[in-house]
C-alpha cells in the first residue's frame, strides 16, 4: 500500500459472536487476509451499545459481558468491495462502515 487516499472498512461486532467453531472477529480477519487486503486490526472496546440499546461493558473481575469489538481494514476501495459479499453475511448483528482514509505512512519511511 502506498501513502495517499485509501478506504477503511470498519466492522462493529460483539466479542462473543461466533462463526463456525471460532470467534467471528477472527474469521473476518482470516477472510480479509486470504483475499489480500493490505492490513486489518481488531480492537476490543471497553463499553458500547448498538441498535438494541443494551450497554456492553467489561464486567466484574474483568470478565466480559459481551463487550464490543471493532475490526478495521485499510486498502483500495475496489479490493474492500470485492470481499464485502463474503463479510456481510457473517455479520448477523453489527455495523459495517466504509470510510475514506488518508494513509500518511506505512512504516517503511515512505510518507506524503
Amino acid at each position: 500500500m502506498t501513502p495517499g487516499l485509501q478506504r477503511m472498512l470498519v466492522i462493529f461486532v460483539d466479542e462473543t459472536d461466533m462463526w463456525g467453531d471460532g470467534r467471528l472477529y477472527a474469521a473476518i480477519v482470516s477472510t480479509l487476509e486470504r483475499h489480500g487486503i493490505a492490513g486489518a486490526t481488531v480492537n476490543a472496546g471497553l463499553m458500547g451499545y448498538g441498535r438494541h440499546r443494551r450497554i456492553h461493558r467489561k464486567g466484574l473481575f474483568g470478565v466480559s459481558d459481551d463487550k464490543p469489538v471493532t475490526i478495521m481494514a485499510v486498502d483500495a476501495e475496489e479490493k474492500l468491495r470485492e470481499v464485502l459479499p463474503l463479510i456481510i453475511p457473517m455479520v448477523r448483528e453489527g455495523l459495517i462502515l466504509m470510510q475514506e482514509a488518508e494513509v500518511i505512512s506505512t512504516g517503511t519511511g515512505q510518507s506524503v
